[in-house]
């Protein structure tokens, strides 16, 4: 039995194989992630003397070249968690930290856990496509968040509140009333320095211009907020320029969100779960694209308890002796991403009291029943995952049964 343990990083892997009780069959040594030196990498382990099974670490994105070529090529591949990889054979006093030494524990670490190594399966295309659309789509999120921040702080100085007047929803091109209108009166001198129907006038043309609807009532309000207004800095055309500038980043990463997030509802529309995952309450067509993105195909878990620990919204046992936790915190073990996912699902289903679906009677009986927000929150993400485990699950075997 020889233990291939790679520890892989970027662009470069370094090898390590072992037999039992610490002989070594090669000593550590680097290749790269080219065809031609993976190649002789698998060539070189199929040469072995019997059973190969090849370890390494999930490293990002960075694995994934070196595990589907050697997948390809025939080979046993396992993918461990780095957590483990990190817990495992610390009995010593020194502390080593290199890329041999870790292609090495790697490597014995398969030959420690050789009967529980789990085959590393291949994404397909499109969940793998659909889960790097859904993390640049949070990257593109946050980027947004930080500059419609400084687009309000900058009208703080210009024309302070005038964002909050306006209530209508983002188009599906990404532009939002109120940022448009800031690029058309982006100083209060803008709109006091007209009369009152002159405005109007003006902020009606605009509206037709732009593709949103005439409000008179609506031009009334902005012109008595525009009078009474202070503002910190002139108006000329620097600031002018400085909030047109701020405008124009913000449209511009909201045009791309929004093309993703077309892209991601065509990419999980293709995938046979769409369905079931969007007639379930609190997700519709943009949180429904990125739960199916972060958990990917269910039937990888071999029970509910495993997509539950993967989210890391479980809260393992802690006792020792007489001793017994109460108060337990999640284990936070897995995706941070999927977490975010399902409290913005616990959050739809709060704030639009879908009395008729059993998560929200959930956790509306756990508020009732005095626990803390992040108590039923979380007891909310368990019991919905549960259900999004057996229904996607059994529709899925369904299918493969009728095919």
């Amino acid at each position: 039995m020889n233990a291939v343990g790679i520890d892989v990083s970027k662009g470069k892997s370094m090898i390590a194989v072992m037999l039992p009780f610490g002989k070594i069959v090669a000593k550590p040594f680097e290749i790269r992630h080219t065809p031609s030196e993976l190649k002789k990498l698998a060539d070189f382990l199929k040469s072995l003397d019997g059973e190969t099974r090849v370890i390494m670490e999930y490293t990002g994105k960075y694995y994934q070249p070196i595990a589907r070529y050697l997948s390809d090529s025939g080979l046993f591949i396992s993918v461990v968690h780095a957590k483990l990889i990190h817990d495992y054979g610390n009995n010593t006093i020194r502390k080593v930290k290199t890329d041999k030494a870790d292609s090495v524990k790697i490597a014995n670490y398969g030959l420690s856990n050789w009967m529980l190594l789990k085959p590393y399966t291949p994404e397909d295309d499109t969940r793998l496509l659909l889960k790097t659309c859904n993390r640049q789509y949070n990257q593109y999120m946050k980027l947004k968040v930080a500059l419609k921040n400084n687009l309000i702080s900058i009208l703080d100085q210009t024309f302070a509140g005038c964002n909050t007047l306006f209530t209508s929803p983002a188009r599906p091109d990404g532009h939002e009333k109120w940022i448009d209108f800031t690029a058309r009166f982006w100083h209060c001198d803008c709109v006091r320095k007209h009369s009152p129907s002159h405005f109007a006038e003006l902020y009606n043309n605009w509206c037709s211009k732009a593709g949103y609807y005439k409000n008179t009532q609506k031009a009334d309000e902005i012109y008595d907020l525009a009078k009474s207004q202070i503002p910190t800095l002139p108006c000329d055309d620097f600031t002018k320029q400085i909030v047109k500038l701020a405008v124009e980043q913000l449209n511009s990463v909201s045009s791309t969100l929004s093309s993703i997030q077309q892209k991601m509802q065509h990419l999980a529309s293709t995938l046979p779960e769409y369905p079931v995952v969007l007639a379930m309450h609190g997700v519709g067509e943009t949180l429904g694209p990125q739960l199916m993105a972060e958990i990917g195909d269910v039937r990888r878990f071999p029970r509910k308890q495993s997509l539950i620990a993967f989210a890391g919204v479980d809260a393992p046992p802690f006792q020792s002796g007489s001793f017994e936790a109460k108060d337990r915190n999640i284990s936070k073990r897995g995706s941070s991403s999927l977490r975010k996912t399902l409290f913005q699902v616990m959050s739809c289903l709060l704030q639009n009291s879908m009395a008729e679906d059993t998560v929200y009677q959930f956790l509306d009986r756990k508020r009732a029943e005095g626990k803390r927000y992040y108590v039923h929150m979380v007891a909310g993400c368990n019991k919905f995952l549960r259900i999004y485990y057996a229904r996607v699950k059994e529709y899925l075997d369904s299918l493969e049964i009728a095919a």
